[in-house]
């Protein structure tokens, strides 16, 4: 029997969260992984990101999580979502290579010195005095002081085809034991949730030239702070738009029977905000157009992802719905599209460290938890990794207030209620959406990184940003840059600022409603000789336009 530190089961999107930051603080980490799926595995939709969720991977990433480095790496197309919005619910969105994705996080996992990682099944836990005894299936009997269960959609999986029923966490992979048969001392949630995912096309045989093609955006900011802005790291591609019609809803509608969401053979629950195709056919009923995102899932693959088009009918309807989409009229699928239900726990039986409160030591990440999302089960990983981490070393928990960030919302909101459906996380689940942006990550999450007391680049980054960003807020608004001279009123006819009737800062002129405050405050501080890191410098712009309006919000 072998001893470890913090102990890890599931190495998906919150176990390899949960694996990287426990490992930064020095301690013994076992990760106990399925040996049918790679680590931070996309078996869905390729791609991270995405409204409120990008925020959350910026979040991250200035915490020192993973995934958006991991992003970044293998970002193969990069969008800014709601750009036409305002800058509180704008956010970035990368396409991402899947099979790339999770070759480069076990190569960063593989490369740390005090991980071991083991391929196996685990088939029971008990708790012995104070550790846990994991019993798996192939490589015997590990003890671990601290225990984090990231186990996915796997406990006691099962996947839906049509008529079709066969055990597993996805498709090709064998599933876990119940939870119930797991963990004794846990209380299971009455309900089982279920996801979905869409069909698998052959891309050599769409045609592309029937559909809106959708470009990769130089303009977008790459995810990890301290990569350059917009340098990708590997080639970058289109995505293309195409739409259902009154032919393929017809087609789900005209089997209703043959659904399983629909003939009583799924219980579970699923994501109200991430809907089926049939669920759309008949929630909508007077709708037949509904977007299809047709995705590459990799520079070297050859298997498309139609975004959209969900579904868990019977794989004939499949091919004839998919074929009555334009630019799919031909189209090979390779995988068909399936239904899964799977155990969860009973979250309100967390703590705000995803601690489970009548067991101390075990924590609980990911989907397991009744989330949807790859984002949302990155930021619970590393909410559950730093703080058993923390507790083992005897530190400070770690808790993100809801009013400071993403993470602190979906924490709070999913231990204090008992959830009846899948968690989604966007932006109108907060309250404070005009202050937690993307721009002011860094400001954000820098003071819940001084608690790790650890001293990486990210650390050294991260101050150097705050320091940056003071200066410049004095500059901005201590000193009058603009009076009421001929000269400084020309100049503001030639670069369209409007009237000049007063003497203002820089300041007061980045916040005049019809400008855009980057773009001015950027060409304002290069021409005046100031170099600042253009981080800073949009942070600096956007928080004084929001200002007034955060400063209100906070009063009430």
């Amino acid at each position: 029997m072998e001893n470890f530190d913090i102990a890890i089961i599931g190495g998906g999107h919150a176990g390899t969260e949960a694996t990287w930051i426990a490992s930064q603080f020095g301690l013994k980490v076992l990760l106990l992984t399925s040996p049918d799926s790679g680590i931070a595995s996309a078996p869905c939709n390729p791609a991270i990101g995405g409204v409120g969720k990008g925020q959350v991977v910026r979040e991250l990433d200035a915490l020192g999580g993973l995934m958006g480095r991991l992003a970044d790496m293998s970002g193969i197309q990069f969008r800014i979502l709601n750009e036409s919005k305002g800058y509180a619910v704008q956010s970035t969105r990368a396409q991402i290579d899947k099979d790339l994705y999770s070759i480069n996080a076990e190569e960063v996992l593989s490369k740390v010195t005090n991980l071991n990682i083991v391929r196996d099944m685990v088939l029971g836990i008990e708790k012995e005095n104070d550790s846990f005894v994991i019993k798996t299936k192939k490589s015997g009997v590990f003890q671990s002081k601290k225990l984090i269960v990231t186990t996915g959609t796997f406990l006691n999986g099962k996947l839906h085809t049509g008529e079709e029923q066969v055990a597993g966490g996805r498709v090709g992979c064998e599933k876990s034991v119940a939870l119930s048969e797991l963990l004794s001392m846990v209380k299971v949630l009455p309900k089982r949730f279920k996801t979905g995912t869409p069909p698998r096309l052959n891309i050599a045989t769409i045609d592309f030239t029937k559909m809106e093609e959708q470009a990769s955006d130089p303009a977008a900011r790459n995810f990890h702070l301290m990569n350059t802005y917009s340098n990708r790291e590997v080639r970058q591609i289109s995505c293309y738009l195409t739409k259902t019609n009154s032919d393929t809803l017809g087609v789900i509608r005209q089997n209703k029977e043959r659904s399983p969401i629909f003939n009583g053979q799924i219980a579970g629950v699923g994501p109200r905000y991430c809907p089926s195709i049939e669920d759309k056919a008949f929630r909508y009923q007077e709708k037949d157009v509904h977007h299809v995102f047709v995705e590459p899932e990799g520079l070297e693959s050859n298997s498309v992802y139609p975004n959209g088009c969900s579904t868990s009918l019977p794989k004939d309807v499949q091919e004839t719905f998919i074929r009555s989409i334009e630019g799919l009229e031909n189209a090979e699928i390779l995988v068909h599209g399936y239904a899964v239900e799977y155990d969860v726990v009973d979250t309100s039986e967390l703590s705000l460290t995803f601690e489970y409160k009548n067991v101390p030591g075990l924590y609980f990440a990911g989907q397991v938890n009744g989330t949807s999302g790859y984002e949302e089960a990155a930021g619970q990983g590393f909410i559950a990794g730093s703080n058993a981490a923390l507790s083992f070393l005897g530190k400070e928990p770690l808790v993100l207030d809801r009013r400071e960030s993403y993470i602190g919302v979906m924490v709070e909101d999913l231990v204090s209620n008992l959830r009846d459906e899948p968690y989604r996380l966007f932006t109108a689940r907060s309250e404070n959406r005009l202050y937690i942006r993307e721009d002011n990550t860094a400001l954000r999450m820098l003071p819940y990184r001084r608690q790790f007391g650890l001293n990486s680049d990210l650390d050294l980054f991260l101050e150097d940003f705050l320091e940056q960003y003071d200066l410049l807020s004095q500059i901005i608004e201590e000193r009058y840059f603009y009076k009421t001279s001929d000269e400084d009123r020309n100049y503001f006819i030639e670069r369209g600022y409007g009237p000049l009737e007063s003497n203002i800062t820089l300041k007061e002129l980045i916040k005049r409603p019809d400008l855009d405050p980057v773009k001015v405050l950027e060409f304002e501080t290069t021409t005046k000789g100031l170099r600042f890191n253009f981080d800073v410098i949009r942070t600096v712009a956007i928080g004084s336009k929001y200002e007034g309006y955060i400063n209100l919000k906070e009063r009430e």
